[in-house]
């Protein structure tokens, strides 16, 4: 067999969480002593910095980026498995924007996490636009399991979305709840809701179509917090009080008699 068509279900704490990355590989004459060429299906959509928009796969093992030898392509011991694990877990992880070089020494820092957590929000509307962009043109022989993956996880989708317009971190979210929080990197950013509000709306009718139902209960915004009373504080009560008149005590004027 020379070409293969692999498919990876974004992880869950990510910002890829329930997506469909699709990838087509070709193996050379040369395999296995040569790498497998790898396409990433895009859609001229550019969801990490190892993925380019034109289809390019960015990765040591692939020989398509550098690094050290131990990282690279060895004939005999490197396998396509090992690719597949490496793009889940080494390019689609929690944390995309420290995947480029020049970002990496910034981990952990202040600015470092704040601009990741930026980049995830961009990351995520991408993520929602490619999951529209599988539905709306499935690769080939890969339409059933499009349309069945996206029926049977449109409400966790959905669900997750409400999530982040409520300002839950983008890829803080797993099924038990929410996990890994950044307690400086604050709420999500207001532009990102309204951007993502647009979004949601296009996949809620993408999921329709494909028969999903119930979609538009997650449309519904979510009532306000009430605002906490504050005790209030007794006024002070003046009483004005008549003062009652003192009897007079009589007077008896003498006289001589």
């Amino acid at each position: 067999m020379d070409l293969l068509r692999a498919v990876i279900i974004g992880a869950e704490g990510t910002p890829y969480q329930d997506g469909l990355f699709f990838f087509d590989v070709l193996f050379p004459s040369g395999y296995p002593n040569v790498p497998p060429k790898v396409r990433y299906r895009a859609g001229g959509l550019r969801v990490n910095p190892n993925l380019y928009a034109n289809g390019k796969v960015c990765l040591s093992l692939l020989n398509t980026w550098s690094g050290r030898k131990k990282e690279k392509w060895t004939p005999g011991v490197s396998t396509m498995l090992q690719v597949l694990v490496s793009i889940q877990g080494l390019i689609l992880n929690a944390k995309p924007y420290f995947n480029e070089p020049a970002y990496a020494r910034s981990s952990g820092t202040k600015h470092g996490e704040a601009q990741s957590l930026k980049y995830n929000e961009n990351t995520f509307i991408l993520s929602v636009r490619t999951m529209m962009y599988m539905m709306k043109k499935p690769p080939k022989n890969f339409e059933d399991l499009v349309v069945g993956h996206f029926y049977s996880r449109a409400n966790d989708i959905l669900a997750s979305c409400k999530a982040y317009m409520e300002g839950v971190q983008v890829g803080c979210l797993v099924k038990g709840g929410v996990q890994d929080v950044d307690e400086d990197g604050g709420k999500s950013s207001n532009k990102f809701k309204a951007d993502l509000l647009g979004c949601v709306k296009l996949l809620v009718e993408q999921f329709e179509k494909i028969g999903v139902k119930d979609c538009q209960k997650f449309m519904s915004p979510t009532p306000p917090e009430p605002t906490p009373l504050k005790p209030s504080t007794p006024k002070p009560t003046l009483k004005l009080t008549t003062p009652k008149p003192t009897p007079s005590k009589p007077h008896t004027s003498g006289g001589r008699n």
